[in-house]
């Protein structure tokens, strides 16, 4: 249980104002000159201590992620690119952040920025999320004003420069490398890695890119100490961690807490617990739509950081924890998250723009009973040529909730397509799954 005084974000639920004198009043812009004049290696090396994870999603250390850029300023310059493109359905945690603690993340961009040795940075905003843009350029606004941003920021020393970029609404565009084609004015496709953006990114330039809850950590990582963080939680899951809860919760929220706080105490006491009682929970998606489902069974005992999820074959991701009764058809919620994904793919690997509308249509017949013996066996053969044979993660976050499907509720497909021994596998299949999708 994390006390209030470890609490990072004073203001997640718009208590005290989001003005710069609000924000300064809870700890933003304090002790920034201080904290850049110890240098760049002290900055990095005290975010390497805390062994604080990326927020994003995939949970890449980010203090060794800063150590990728170039020590020396070339003929290239740096940039420093913040992912706002929240499209992550059950995630919810950075537009917060955005609307409530705005000056916390500019502080954060003027910290790390700095241990880059960046100029320039980029907030690529989510098109959907405009009043969220407005805010935050606000709170930029106020920053140049009182200095903290431009030349010499904050009497650093150091200029910085932010922009705010707005998508278009594309979720392949949270993928770093499709965010940095966006930005450029591309479509938003993935790159092939390596060369990796800290050596060759936004216009061939030296970028980091980093998620918005992860930079705004920061400046109280850095005020408070390492040690600090990193005695919250457990060994290379330290620190606080945003929480968002939805789905068949009497309470949805976003809520701080301590990394490796159990999943039952999260959607029991700050989520109100699941609609009908606990007895009446069917499964819980812990990361956002792209991380494999759990069953009630484990969903009991389960710890919420990234090594206790990667041993029950999920994932932390971005703490989007959906909830899942018993009133609702498991396999017509994987099949619905299945049409997003089929939507969302940007088409550039035949595996995920061939694949992911496979798996929909097969879901699709599973949800209405008209499914095959060899289609479930056939369906996890699907989510495996997929998975790991794309440019970007995007095939493996189609797959796994498929997969998550099929290792915990394999029996209820079973159960609901009784295997009509009259359809079969065969080419007429995709067409008899189109007609009833065109009646619907």
């Amino acid at each position: 249980m994390l006390r209030d005084e470890d609490r990072i974000f004073q203001n997640l639920y718009n208590d005290s104002g989001i003005d710069i004198e609000s924000s300064k009043k809870r700890g933003d812009w304090l002790n920034s000159k201080e904290i850049i004049s110890k240098g760049k290696d002290w900055i990095i090396n005290e975010i390497k201590s805390s062994e604080l994870r990326g927020r994003g999603g995939a949970g890449f250390p980010t203090g060794l992620k800063w150590s990728f850029a170039p020590k020396e300023v070339g003929s290239r310059p740096h940039y420093l690119v913040i992912n706002a493109d929240e499209s992550e359905p059950g995630t919810c945690k950075d537009r917060d952040l955005l609307r409530f603690e705005p000056h916390k993340l500019i502080e954060g961009c003027l910290i790390a920025s700095y241990a880059i040795s960046a100029h320039i940075c980029y907030i690529y905003i989510r098109g959907e999320y405009i009043n969220e843009g407005k805010i935050l350029q606000n709170a930029i606004n106020e920053a140049y004003e009182n200095k903290l941003l431009g030349k010499n920021a904050s009497d650093t020393g150091w200029d910085l420069d932010i922009y705010i970029h707005y998508g278009a609404g594309a979720y392949i565009c949270g993928e770093e490398t499709a965010l940095l084609e966006s930005i450029e004015g591309k479509k938003g496709q993935p790159r092939l890695k390596p060369p990796f953006p800290a050596l060759v990114g936004l216009y061939g330039c030296p970028t980091i890119v980093n998620n918005v809850e992860t930079i705004a950590v920061v400046p109280t990582i850095l005020k408070k100490g390492s040690k600090w963080f990193s005695s919250i939680g457990r060994p290379k899951n330290t620190g606080t961690k945003i929480f968002c809860i939805s789905g068949n919760v009497n309470n949805p929220c976003n809520v701080e807490e301590e990394m490796g706080i159990p999943l039952k105490e999260l959607i029991e006491k700050h989520a109100g617990g699941v609609v009908g009682g606990w007895d009446n929970l069917k499964a819980v998606i812990p990361g956002g739509s792209s991380m494999p489902l759990l069953p009630k069974k484990i969903c009991e005992t389960i710890k919420m950081d990234f090594d206790s999820l990667v041993e029950e074959k999920s994932g932390l991701g971005t703490a989007g924890i959906v909830v899942i009764n018993k009133d609702q058809d498991i396999i017509k919620c994987m099949a619905r998250i299945a049409k997003f994904y089929k939507h969302e793919s940007c088409g550039q690997c035949t595996p995920c723009r061939e694949g992911t509308g496979w798996m929909w249509r097969m879901l699709e017949r599973m949800s209405i009973g008209e499914a095959s013996r060899e289609e479930v066996e056939m369906l996890m053969d699907v989510t495996k040529q997929i998975e790991g044979h794309t440019i970007c993660a995007f095939g493996e976050g189609a797959a796994w909730p498929v997969q998550g499907l099929l290792r915990h509720f394999k029996k209820e497909i079973i159960k609901k397509n009784n295997f009509n021994p009259l359809i079969k596998t065969n080419k007429k299949i995709p067409y008899l799954v189109d007609q009833h999708l065109l009646e619907k």
